[in-house]
């Protein structure tokens, strides 16, 4: 049924990438509220990936995700992994956006939804079922939703910026 792999792994993507935005209105949990990069520079003077991608973040990111695909059936560890590899998407977008210059919380259209969209379906295509289609829709889709999604979490205000 490729519509229900299609709508897996859009919940998937929506719960691996949301984890992280909820997490921080959770209480008790700053002092995991560290970023990935330890404040490490490159050569270029540059964060490798900057404040807002913390390990609080990626911990509840994959932990959530698991969680999510096991209650779709999916066994702990496929679930854990495709949000490990879509939050790993979502670092090498930050580090491509620290590269090019951009402030952090900069938005830049497709680089801030395809990597981590992108990269638990071509990794993972064999254990989901995906075809070609859901391998071209999926992402196309998280894009619209995310930006749809944002800004009404922005109005809530749970987003610190509408993109």
């Amino acid at each position: 049924m490729p519509e229900m792999t299609l709508l897996l792994c859009l919940f998937l993507l929506l719960v691996a990438n949301g984890a992280p935005i909820l997490a921080r209105l959770l209480p008790g949990i700053r002092h995991w509220n560290r970023p990935l990069d330890a404040y490490r520079q490159l050569a270029d003077g540059r964060r490798l990936f900057g404040d807002h991608k913390t390990w609080r973040g990626l911990i509840v990111a994959v932990l959530l995700t698991a969680a999510a695909g096991w209650l779709l059936n999916l066994p702990l560890w496929l679930g854990a992994l495709f949000g490990a590899l879509s939050m790993l998407g979502d670092l090498l977008a930050s580090f491509i956006k620290r590269r090019r210059q951009l402030m952090p919380g900069t938005a830049a259209l497709g680089l801030d939804q395809l990597p981590e969209a992108l990269l638990p379906l071509l990794i993972l295509y064999q254990p989901l079922g995906l075809g070609w289609q859901e391998m071209l829709l999926v992402p196309l889709l998280f894009m619209l939703i995310d930006l749809l999604v944002s800004r009404g979490l922005y109005r809530l205000p749970i987003r610190r910026r509408p993109w």
